[in-house]
């Protein structure tokens, strides 16, 4: 399972706004921010802050892709391979 901000990235562009707008808007450091580029998990704060001035709902901004085998199972990689043994 992994998060996915490409909802985010079309809301500024949609609203013309680059991303150092919205770091400086919010308040957000530029590591926090470099974690949402690369799709990293952050702080439930960081994702109220933007949705706050993007004036928003959390599903706007973002969304969790499943990965193919977990979904299937709810297991994990690790636990699957272990029932299948």
């Amino acid at each position: 399972m992994s998060l996915s901000y490409k909802k985010l990235w079309k809301q500024l562009i949609d609203r013309d706004m680059t991303r150092t707008d919205l770091r400086l808007a919010t308040g957000i450091s530029s590591s926090t921010f470099a974690r949402l580029s690369h799709g990293d998990y952050v702080a439930t704060s960081v994702i109220d802050r933007i949705c706050q001035e993007l004036k928003c709902d959390v599903g706007d901004m973002m969304e969790v892709v499943l990965d193919d085998k977990s979904h299937d199972t709810g297991m994990s990689d690790k636990r699957q391979r272990r029932r299948v043994k």
